[in-house]
This record gives C-alpha cells, sequence and structure tokens, in this order.
C-alpha cells in the first residue's frame, strides 16, 4: 500500500489513470467487503456450522454420502460466496466434523481448498478476477458471464473432485457415528441470518451491481446482530469483520500493476502471450495465468496479462489459468493461505511437498481440459 500511495504521490501513475483505476475497483472491492460482513456474521450466528450438522444427518452414516455433501457445499459456497469463503469458513466447519465424526480431516481439508480455487469461474462473485475481467468482457451480466465460462468451469469442479475421490477412496470406505445435534444458542438469530443468505444469492446473479445487494446484506445483518448480539458488531469485535489487510492490497496491487502497465509492461507481456481464438492460443494464455499465478499469486498475475485478454474468450482462458491454475505454491492465492491458518489451528499438518505434487497433478489435467473446454463451446 506504502508503493502505491508513492507511486500515485510520484506521477508514475499520471492522476487521471487513477481516478479511472479508482472508479473501475472501488465496486469490486466494495462487494468484497460486504459479502464478507454477510458470511462472517452468518457464521458467528452458526448458519454454516448448522448446515454441516444437517449435512451429517442427511448423510445416513456412510462416508461417501457424506463426502458428496461436502463436495457439494464447497463447490457452491465459493461459486455463490467467493472462494476466500469456503476457504475461511467453510474449512473449519467441515474439518471439525470429519473429526468428530470419527473420519480423517485431510480428505475434507483438501476438498475445501482446491474446489475454492477451482469453483471459483462460473459466476463473477466467485473470485475477484472474475468481477474484474466482468468489466472487460462483452458479457450481458452473470448469465452472459455464466453461458461464456460454463464448460470450463464445469471441468473445474468435475476433475479435482474424481482426483481426490480416487486419492482418498479408501478414506471414504464405511461408516461413521452420526453426531448429536449442537444446542443452538440463539435460534432466532441463527434463522434471521440463514434466511438473509439464502435472499441475497439469487440477488447476486440478477444483473444489478453485486456489490447494491451484498451492501444492503451487510447492513440487515449488522441492525439485527446489533439488536441481539451487539458484542459481535461494536468495538474491535465490528472493526475485525472488515477484511483490512486483503483489500489493501488488492488495492496497493491495483495502483502498482497499473503503473506498470502504463510505463511499458503492456507492450513486454503482449509478446510472449500470443494472440488469436483457437486452441493453442488460448492455452498458451492459461498456461501463462497459471504459470504466473503460482509464482507471483493469482490476483497480480492477472493485473499484468489482462491486457493480452483482447477478447472475451481469452479474458475466459486468462481466468481459468488464475483461477483453476493456483494449487501448487501456497502463495499462489490468498485463499490458499487463509486455509493454512484455519487448518493448523485445528492440528491439521500439512505437507508442502505433497500439497504441491497433488496439485501439480491436478492443474497439469485440468488446465487442459478446462481450455478445450472453453474454446469447443465459445466456436
Amino acid at each position: 500500500m506504502v508503493l502505491a500511495i508513492v507511486v500515485v504521490a510520484t506521477g508514475v501513475l499520471p492522476w487521471p489513470a487513477f481516478v479511472a483505476l479508482t472508479n473501475r475497483v472501488l465496486p469490486v472491492l466494495g462487494f468484497v467487503v460486504a459479502i464478507t460482513v454477510v458470511t462472517k456474521l452468518a457464521a458467528q450466528a452458526g448458519v454454516f456450522a448448522a448446515l454441516v450438522e444437517r449435512l451429517a444427518q442427511w448423510g445416513l452414516a456412510k462416508r461417501w454420502i457424506l463426502w458428496i455433501f461436502v463436495l457439494a457445499l464447497a463447490a457452491v459456497s465459493t461459486i455463490f460466496l467467493s472462494l476466500d469463503t469456503t476457504a475461511v469458513l467453510v474449512t473449519p466447519v467441515v474439518v471439525l466434523l470429519a473429526i468428530h465424526v470419527g473420519m480423517p480431516p485431510m480428505p475434507f481439508a483438501l476438498a475445501t481448498i482446491w474446489l475454492a480455487n477451482t469453483a471459483s469461474l462460473l459466476l463473477p462473485v466467485s473470485n475477484l478476477t472474475n468481477l474484474l475481467a466482468e468489466t472487460k468482457m462483452a458479457a450481458d451480466g452473470p448469465a452472459g458471464f455464466a453461458a461464456l465460462v460454463w464448460a470450463p468451469a464445469l471441468v473445474g469442479i468435475l476433475v479435482p473432485i474424481v482426483v481426490l475421490s480416487v486419492m482418498f477412496r479408501r478414506a471414504l470406505r464405511g461408516g461413521y457415528v452420526i453426531p448429536a445435534v449442537t444446542r443452538i444458542p440463539d435460534r432466532p438469530l441463527l434463522v434471521l441470518s440463514a434466511v438473509v443468505v439464502v435472499i441475497v444469492l439469487p440477488l447476486l446473479v440478477s444483473g444489478m451491481p453485486v456489490w447494491i445487494p451484498a451492501t444492503g446484506a451487510a447492513v440487515l445483518l449488522l441492525v439485527v446482530f446489533a439488536a441481539r448480539r451487539p458484542a459481535a458488531v461494536v468495538g474491535l469485535a465490528g472493526i475485525r469483520l472488515v477484511p483490512w489487510q486483503p483489500v489493501a492490497i488488492a488495492f496497493g496491487l491495483f495502483v502498482v500493476v497499473d503503473a506498470a502497465q502504463v510505463n511499458g509492461l503492456a507492450s513486454l507481456i503482449g509478446r510472449v502471450a500470443g494472440s488469436g481464438n483457437d486452441f493453442f492460443s488460448l492455452l498458451q494464455l492459461s498456461a501463462l495465468g497459471t504459470v504466473a499465478a503460482n509464482g507471483i499469486n493469482n490476483l497480480p498475475a492477472y493485473l499484468v496479462l489482462e491486457p493480452v485478454g483482447t477478447s472475451s474468450v481469452r479474458l475466459a482462458a486468462l481466468l481459468i489459468g488464475v483461477n483453476l491454475g493456483p494449487l501448487i505454491t501456497p502463495w499462489a492465492s490468498l485463499a490458499t493461505l487463509l486455509w493454512y491458518e484455519k487448518v493448523s489451528a485445528l492440528g491439521v499438518r500439512v505437507s508442502w511437498m505433497r500439497f504441491a505434487l497433488a496439485g501439480l497433478v491436478v492443474v497439469a489435467v485440468t488446465v487442459p481440459l478446462a481450455t478445450l473446454a472453453l474454446w469447443l463451446s465459445a466456436a
């Protein structure tokens, strides 16, 4: 953030370009703040924990049924509430569920972070990169966006699920002990929070600017909590609801990368990113996005490569790389780092070498297949 201030103050990024950038990204970051507040308050009300407990009841003590439910929860959470929600809020409840029912937690932990990344392609709200790309695409709202990327998005969900199910096939056999239902300390708060989440989901894909329903839901939940659990929204607790650090990092990256683009980076990237909408050109771009994401993180990778996304299809190919590809290095996406903090706090030990090797296998299959699916569906 300090570097971004210096870049603007010294004129490296001209003031008109900074104003144009701010007008573009403020609605995006506003959505990120609002949906984070919504999901954090919903989690505090017990929405995610209650849902997972209900899934355990519906699983009929069969591990494979519970596995399907957890995969579906991770995918749906990512698609509608963003990858960070899945990494930060869904991961702890499903890992604790696995521990409580006597199952190894690693399958559930790895499923949440893989799907947090690879299921984040279908809707603009699924990933910050999608929200940025949507402003450059000739897509007619969320429906148009989904119509363009549905095929690679499906690949991004199915391939990791198949790989995970094969990897952990032995751990997924047999049954489990159905846990006792946890007492809900404030049922009205839980119900109201769940209703708000259910209502906001379709509004996020209605076509209106996504920051509007997200902000409305956040304000409504803040009012409800202020009435029923004020300690959760006042003082330091209220300040912590806002994702200050991720937003500051994101805005700083926007400014620094935009300054680099203005000063010649775009032309340099254009020489190595190729052009055209044929399959191999799209694969070149998605592969470059994958390498860049695992090297410098998916958000700056997208920002650096965005100028070579000269068509909606090429932007979709770039999203394949930066969304489905960050499964190898720990820093490839912020969601992975947040996920690691959560699983470590729960006593789940992660071997980064095994994580990287397994992720490399998935990426090597998923990214080319997803790019092929994009090319065929867009032809």
